[in-house]
């Protein structure tokens, strides 16, 4: 019998009943004997060892992907064939027979060297370039592209909601109140309900979920319409009447219900989903999804501001809240078809979920954690990863961009609206004024870049903050002046905030990668959910500040705290870039700064 051997080749002389024992090797008189010769450039091979070799050569090889370290092999080998000498030597006679070349016949095309030749012609080496065009190319191309589809149509009906409604209830009466209540409460829930929305999505399948809560804030968007034009169809003696009203308080209740499936949402699709579709192993494209999906949000806030606020122009509010639900109404079957057919494009990766529970399949013995367990699951959480965010080495990179949430009054939002609204600007304006806010949001994403790449991660952190309060500071000026009574210094107030807006985005771009950079891979969805939680915590206070100072005369109370708020972030950040730790210096040794 003959048998092929990766470096030559073997001839086994042995009686059939003996073939099952060629694994042990035994070597004793009373045995079966092995009589194996080779030829190996003159030299007694033990043939399995030979065989163990190659198929460890091989694994390297294709394990490496590209670099095959030839002479380790070799040398390996060299060592091994001793052993396998020796122990044939001590233990075994293996008689040598000298084999004519013209009795192989294929001797040459079985060579070792010609093996490896072979072998490494067809090993899958990638050049440069080629790793590169891997790398920007998405792992599911055509699903992240229905992802883009699914993302424009739900963010479009929800930018235009985030504008609708803050100008639909300042309409009813001249005062903060209402506003700054519903952002209250919204703001509240999205505080305390987020991480256990967040973790009901985790114990069950996505789609479903993702389409479940997509059903569930368009419900409590039309619930919504039809609360405020019930209250524009009635008379509102006061402010504090409407806090009591059934409407209003269904209309607190659906607003935050809103917001929170809102929130999951964007989380699901923008933390998850689009790692999944462009790939975790391939950076370039999944930046390149990234920056899509930004611009994809701030174009949706743009268009849905602007759009709502040219038919609020023309028409009643009542009008234009219908044409709003039907909107809604017609957006919601294209969300829910968009997000199945990018799960079946994808091969159902997006289904392919995190939790164990869902993983595994539970059992009847292994339920879901009933609703006590995941409030307790949730408080945990939170006090673990408070205690992990206040432990990281950017914290005041961190607090500085908490400190920006504090600005809820010179920026584009609900009370920057309402009070746009008691002075009687154009709805139009008012609708160009949060497009304009969200075009310098597109516009910081390409600016940050380049402030990155000639100043440093750090000092155009610094840029961005020290731009947006020093504008700021002039904007309050202005009003201070007293000559926002007149159109044309109301206008230059916008302008100053929209301006700002270019630094606040820049910061907010610069201080994502900051965060990136000095927070550990393993801890970075857990301070990142934290650090969430107390931004909304920020916009809960402020917002809590509005509901006591509701007159629009106090708005230039409110105007100061907001100011004060990005004062201090710039100074927190600039006073921890003049000082910086070791530990600083250590992770960003690569910034110029350093």
């Amino acid at each position: 019998m003959v048998l092929e051997a990766s470096m030559g080749l073997v001839i086994v002389s042995t009686r059939p009943s003996s073939a099952p024992s060629i694994s042990r090797r035994r070597c004793s008189s009373d045995s079966e004997r092995f009589r194996i010769r080779t030829i190996r450039r003159g030299g007694v091979l033990n043939p399995i060892a030979a065989s163990r070799r190659f198929e460890k050569f091989a694994l390297r090889c294709l394990y490496s992907n590209s670099n095959v370290h030839v002479d380790q092999v070799a040398m390996e080998e060299e060592e091994e064939e001793e052993e396998a000498f020796e122990d044939s030597s001590s233990g075994c006679s293996v008689p040598i027979v000298h084999l004519k070349s013209d009795m192989l016949g294929v001797t040459e095309s079985l060579n070792f060297e010609a093996d490896i030749n072979n072998l490494l012609t067809t090993l899958p080496v990638l050049s440069e370039e080629e790793q590169i065009t891997l790398a920007a190319t998405p792992a599911h191309p055509a699903g992240l592209y229905l992802l883009y589809a699914s993302c424009l149509a739900g963010n479009l009906v929800e930018q235009l909601w985030n504008f609708a409604w803050p100008a639909a209830v300042a309409l009813l009466h001249p005062s903060l109140l209402p506003v700054a209540v519903v952002g209250f409460f919204t703001k509240f829930a999205i505080f305390i309900g987020g991480p256990l929305v967040g973790t009901l999505m985790d114990h069950f399948p996505r789609v479903p979920v993702y389409n479940c809560l997509s059903t569930v804030q368009a419900a409590a968007q039309l619930l919504s319409v039809a609360m405020i034009i019930h209250a524009h169809n009635v008379h509102v003696s006061s402010a504090s009447s409407v806090l009591i009203q059934p409407w209003f308080i269904v209309l607190v209740f659906a607003g935050a219900v809103e917001r929170l499936s809102g929130l999951v949402l964007g989380v699901a699709m923008e933390r998850d989903w689009v790692v999944q579709l462009a790939g975790t192993n391939r950076p370039i494209a999944l930046a390149k999804a990234n920056a899509i999906i930004s611009r994809i949000d701030l174009l949706c806030e743009i268009t849905g501001a602007s759009l709502f606020g040219i038919l609020l122009s023309k028409y009643d509010p009542v009008t234009c809240l219908k044409l709003a639900a039907g909107m809604m109404i017609s957006a919601l079957p294209v969300v829910i078809l968009l997000m199945w057919l990018t799960n079946k494009l994808s091969a159902g990766v997006l289904d392919r979920c995190k939790s164990p529970h869902v993983c595994g399949k539970p059992s009847a013995q292994d339920p879901l954690p009933d609703v006590g367990k995941l409030v307790e699951m949730g408080l945990d959480t939170f006090r673990h990863g408070w205690v992990e965010y206040k432990q990281q080495p950017v914290l005041p990179a961190s607090l500085a961009y908490v400190l920006l949430y504090f600005n809820v009054v010179l920026a584009p939002g609900g009370l920057m609206t309402a009070f746009l609204t008691q002075k009687g600007l154009n709805p139009s304006i008012i609708g160009g004024f949060s497009g304009l806010c969200a075009f310098m949001g597109v516009a910081a994403t390409f600016i940050s870049a380049s402030l990155v790449k000639r100043l440093g991660i750090l000092k155009a952190g610094a840029v961005g903050l020290i731009f947006q309060a020093s504008l700021l500071m002039t904007a309050v000026a202005v009003y201070w002046s007293g000559s926002l009574t007149q159109q044309t210094p109301l206008l230059f107030f916008l302008c100053l905030i929209v301006l700002s807006r270019l630094g606040h985005m820049s910061y907010d771009v610069v201080g994502a990668q900051i965060l990136q950079t000095g927070i550990p891979s393993n801890k970075a969805n857990l301070i990142g959910a934290t650090e969430l939680s107390v931004a909304s915590l920020a916009e809960f206070m402020m917002l809590g500040v509005a509901i006591v100072a509701n007159d629009v005369s106090h708005f230039g109370f409110l105007a100061m705290l907001s100011l004060s708020s990005v004062v201090g972030a710039a100074w927190m950040f600039c006073q921890w870039l003049l000082n910086p730790t070791d530990e600083q210096r250590k992770l960003f040794s690569f910034d110029p700064q350093f």
